[in-house]
């Protein structure tokens, strides 16, 4: 974006804050650089088409591109069609000949049937506009169709968002101005009056009493803002023109504050009093009464002040990070290249690894011969990925190391990268177009972006005079950006491309140097030494580039390099002096310190956990102290507490009396849920976490990354009919999402579908399926509820119900027991029935090369190949001997999985139907009679999952070998379906006693439980869910259907991201 365009921009914002509504349009059409969908949308709405096509005009014409005649005809058309139903021939047949024709070229058969309507009686006789009701309805699926037009064409890209500013920042600048002006007046008067805008200020001479700086007032329309003139002094940098106008990244590139600091003043002194304090006064300033550095202020309850536990890790600790997910597990690294997991509530230590190259031969020689000349190796960063499933290591040469977690001690190799040349002084993990990258930065003065999954390098940033001491990934209005800093002191801001550094700047201390924004992301802090030991504490001004706060009461000169953390949005945490030092952010003052009852190291390192109750500092003696809550009792005595510190799972259940029936018994107990290959864990090596809120009155443990979830709507039609369920008295038979993702489908036992379909608006950008809004219950205007064929000689028990989507989501195939119907999902009309029963189809799957081509599976045990569009079977395939109860296409491998009520698995080749392959799924004794055994492909199309009552298992489909495979044990409620994760990476169970399983793949270690008896409100214990389904592009989103006809969606909340984090807390879901 250029200066121009953000003039334009402050220009647009300003007329808007005037009520210049439509100078505002005018000056959009006329720049063609903002496109105000919802302006255009009123336009359309009303009905005022001059208007709409004069400011469409501004940004694309008629013949631009094919998006742009669509958009255009669309318009014309709804103009035409509205003439023809309000019976004015005139205008129809004016419209035709001045607006329409210019489309003739394109399609003359169509301007030919738009001629013809002219003479009809009623154009809604024309097949392709029955549906037209009436003008408001018409307009509004117009403009939603509109809309995605608009979206996909090129010339519209970059055009539909406004920028995210300030609100009167056109003021401010100017007010900015007018104080830069005031400073430099020769003789500045007090409570200067401007009147114009048109020529600088200049103060007229007053007698030498008057002569006050204080800062202008001017009649622009609000108070002058503030702003230090040495803060805006301009210095010698690398920034191009480029860089400046980047201010997105954060910090303004304009600014040097570090060259001008000893002028810096203090803003709020300034505003008041319009004089210019030194470094010295801001930094040693009067102490106000109550608020010096001596003062020590009781921090709230809340704040971790008091240590409930010290850890010893055997060498000293350099850098620790709590679990994102598990909030008492801690991860730390040594000085001698060892890191230990730590579980703090218990004191624990789950895991301990010393540093070893994991592939040597991969190294560059320059590591070799280092390693040869000293080995020792020490850790100079340690940190967990946002979801908690990786952890990366820095080493002081060359090394970064990425792990992978599973729970407990489950930590394994993942990637191993020679990142830098010399020591890898940080890492950070970032996930930037829902891509999970590393960050790394080292001593070759480089910094380095890599793939966290496949080990890719994908982005180097060169530039940097000294080696590279910090990062900092972030993002802001959506543009994602990472800050470096080195040991000569230098910001630098890059964006994910190779255009270089967007800013250049010195940082107060210029050595090192490290930055981090409060938890909401909307402030942003940095702690740096010099090389002198002179320490700062600042805040940064984003929008302006210059230090905002100085934060007083570090030692002078400090002892060893400082490191600070951010906490609950208010506070800055510093460790320096042998204390743990504590400043409210909102005051440059020293709030009160903290002592951890001493023999603490001069500079020592402190960590919270996410939700801030918990406090980790290192000591001296190689030990890390852990700080809790006053309130909370000390967790290394007994009491009723004792539980906490148990060491293995039949210790904890038999404290808080929970049977082994109860849901946490499917994670590792002997008669559990247990994957087959790894037989039955030992119980002392399970270690699970308990909140507080774990008291002794717990009757259920739910493992759960906080989900939070959303229940399908229902209202009743004028019939009496439930419209958002299909039907209280009817189960949930199949659950589907349609192809896109922003739709379900769920079919009951009764036949009765329901479609229910989420709005594209300001708080669903992509108009997919969400728990942030409710849906809609949707059907055709005019058309009759969507309700398939069943058979009134099959038990309602007996009668089974199937539906697929083509592979566009325009038709769907259904049968519920009696005959197999297509139905055209835009109007719900119903296409073709064929095959009626007996035999009962009882499963449905189409060729995903022809989707003519559909797959039946018949009670009689027979699969039956059918061609839609010829009426007409094309083979019979024999294999089974029970009904087929699963089949699924691999559009990879070319062949067809079928599986039965005899627990037998065939693979069929779908050239020629020929069967290559067959295998009985490995079922447990103790298990019930052999039953619906379904099958759903993998996302790779070469694994399959199949699903029992009893396991699940995880095939590779041409040679059937069992990869992986869990079965639910003797007393745990038995599996009432299953599905993989949109990318294959987990699998979703749901259980007759009311419960769903997360599982990763394919070893099935469970990720998290959750009880739909404690989460959802309307659910009785006779009610269980029946069927689950996935989202076929967010991995982390599933829906379950209910025995009693409920639908209800789950998804992570935001704060978590992910399903994939191992076993977390266990606390009740939130309700």
């Amino acid at each position: 974006m250029s200066l121009r365009e953000d003039l334009i921009f402050l220009i647009l914002q300003f007329l808007d804050e005037e009520n210049l509504k439509e100078t505002a349009h005018i000056l959009e059409r006329e720049t063609g650089i903002f496109f105000d969908m919802k302006y255009f949308e009123g336009l359309a709405l009303s009905g005022n088409w001059d208007e709409v096509e004069r400011y469409l005009s501004g940004f694309t014409k008629v013949e631009d591109n094919k998006f742009s005649l669509k958009i255009y005809f669309e318009i014309r058309k709804q103009k035409f069609l509205e003439e023809l139903d309000n019976h004015d021939g005139p205008k129809a047949l004016s419209i035709l000949v001045n607006d329409l024709k210019v489309f003739a070229p394109y399609n003359e058969d169509l301007y030919k049937e738009m001629t013809q309507l002219l003479t009809a009686d009623d154009f809604r006789k024309h097949e392709s506009l029955s549906t037209y009701r009436d003008t408001n309805s018409a307009r509004i699926i117009m403009m939603n169709e509109l809309k995605k037009i608009i979206e996909a064409n090129p010339l519209f890209h970059g055009k539909l968002t406004f920028p995210n500013i300030r609100s009167q920042r056109l003021r401010r600048l100017i007010n900015q101005s007018l104080n830069w002006q005031h400073v430099f007046c020769s003789q500045p008067q007090q409570d200067p009056v401007m009147k114009t805008l048109f020529v600088d200020h200049v103060c007229k001479p007053q007698d030498s009493h008057s002569v006050v700086n204080n800062p202008p007032t001017s009649e622009v329309g609000s108070a002058p803002v503030p702003t230090s003139p040495s803060s805006c002094t301009s210095t010698q940098s690398t920034v191009t023109h480029s860089a400046v106008t980047a201010g997105t990244v954060g910090l303004c590139a304009l600014r040097n504050p570090a060259e001008t600091l000893d002028e810096l003043q203090d803003s709020e002194s300034l505003s008041k009093t319009g004089s210019c304090k030194t470094w010295d006064e801001v930094t040693s300033g009067t102490t106000k009464p109550g608020h010096g550095q001596s003062s020590v202020f009781r921090l709230h309850d809340d704040f971790p002040k008091v240590v409930q536990k010290i850890l010893n890790e055997g060498s000293s600790p350099v850098s620790m990070d709590f679990h994102p997910v598990q909030s008492t597990l801690l991860i730390v690294g040594t000085n001698v290249g060892d890191i230990g997991l730590w579980e703090v509530l218990s004191g624990d230590k789950l895991l301990c690894r010393s540093f070893k190259v994991w592939n040597i031969g991969a190294c560059s020689p320059i590591f070799k011969a280092a390693m040869v000349k000293n080995p020792s190796v020490s850790v100079k960063r340690i940190r967990w990925s946002p979801d908690g499933s990786i952890f990366g290591v820095a080493y002081s040469k060359h090394i970064l190391q990425l792990y992978s977690y599973g729970g407990a001690s489950d930590v394994r190799p993942k990637l191993e990268f020679d990142a830098h040349v010399g020591g890898v002084n940080d890492l950070a993990f970032c996930v930037p177009d829902e891509k999970l990258l590393v960050i790394s930065c080292g001593d070759d003065k480089i910094v380095k972006v890599w793939d966290a999954v496949s080990g890719v390098k994908i982005f180097t940033f060169e530039g940097h005079e000294a080696s590279v001491y910090s990062v900092l990934p972030h993002n802001k209005e959506r543009i994602h950006f990472i800050f470096s800093t080195s040991l000569d002191g230098k910001i630098k801001a890059w964006l994910y491309d190779n255009l270089g550094a967007r800013v250049d700047f010195d940082a107060p201390g210029r050595w090192c140097t490290t930055m981090a924004y409060s938890d909401d992301a909307k402030r942003l802090f940095s702690c740096g030494t010099s090389k002198d030991g002179e320490s700062f504490l600042v805040e940064w001004n984003e929008a302006e580039g210059s230090l905002k706060k100085i934060y007083q009461g570090l030692r002078k000169p400090s002892i060893g390099v400082l490191q600070f953390v951010t906490a609950s949005n208010q506070f800055l945490v510093v460790g320096d002096d042998h204390l743990i030092k504590i400043w409210d952010m909102d005051n440059h003052e020293l709030l009160t310190t903290i002592d951890a009852d001493g023999d603490l190291p001069a500079s020592p390192c402190v960590c919270f956990n996410k939700e801030g109750t918990l406090l980790a500092v290192f000591s001296n003696g190689n030990g890390i102290k852990i700080l809790g809550r006053d309130s909370c009792p000390k967790l290394q005595q007994g009491s009723e507490y004792n539980f906490l510190s148990s060491s293995s799972l039949s210790e904890i259940l038999s404290k808080l009396s929970i049977s082994q029936s109860s849901s946490v018994g499917s994670i590792g107990m002997e008669d559990g849920g247990v994957p087959v290959d790894e037989g039955t864990r030992n119980l002392e090596n399970v270690k699970p976490i308990l909140s507080e809120e774990a008291n002794m009155k717990i009757s259920n443990i739910y493992y759960h990354p906080q989900f939070q979830f959303l229940s399908l709507p229902a209202k009743t039609d004028k019939n009496g009919l439930t419209e958002g369920t299909v039907n209280r008295k009817s189960e949930v038979s199949s659950l589907i999402y349609n192809n896109g993702g922003d739709s379900i489908l769920a079919l009951g036992s009764n036949a009765n579908h329901v479609v229910w379909k989420w709005p594209q608006n300001d708080f669903n950008m992509s108009g997919k399926v969400t728990t942030k809004i409710p849906p809609q219950s949707w059907k055709p205007i005019g058309r009759p509820r969507l309700i398939g064929d069943y058979s009134t000689r099959t038990k309602p028990a007996d009668s089974v119900a199937c539906f697929v989507y083509s592979k566009n989501d325009s038709y769907g195939i259904t049968t519920s027991g009696g005959k197999i119907s297509v139905f055209n999902m835009l109007t719900c009309k119903k296409m073709a029935s064929f095959m009626p029963s007996p035999p009962m189809a009882t499963s449905l799957a189409l060729y995903p090369q022809n989707n003519n081509i559909l797959a039946v599976g018949l009670d009689d045990s027979r699969i039956v190949i059918y061609n839609i569009r010829k009426d007409e079977v094309e083979s019979k395939l024999k294999g089974h001997f029970g009904k087929i109860t699963g089949l699924a296409f691999s559009e990879v491998l070319n062949v067809l999985v079928s599986s039965g009520a005899d627990a037998q698995i065939v693979v069929w080749n779908s050239d020629g139907w020929e069967r290559l392959n067959r295998r009985s799924m490995k079922i447990p004794d103790e298990g019930p009679p052999p039953s619906n055994i379904r099958i759903q492909f993998h996302q790779d199309q070469i694994q399959f999952l199949a699903v029992h009552d009893t396991c699940l298992a995880i095939y590779e489909a041409k040679k059937l070998e069992c990869i992986g495979q869990w079965v639910t044990g003797k007393s745990s409620a038995q599996i009432s379906h299953a599905t993989f994760s949109s990318d294959g990476q987990l699998v979703y169970a749901t259980f007759l006693d009311g419960t769903a399983s997360v599982f990763n793949t394919p070893n099935f270690h469970l990720q998290c439980r959750i009880d739909f008896n404690a989460c959802i409100l309307d659910i009785r214990n006779e009610v269980y869910p029946v069927v689950v389904a996935a989202h076929p592009k967010n991995p982390n989103q599933f829906a379950v259907g209910l025995s009693n006809g409920g639908i209800h969606i789950f998804e992570p909340l935001e704060s978590v991201g992910k399903c994939t984090a191992s076993l977390p807390v266990v606390e009740p879901l939130n309700r």
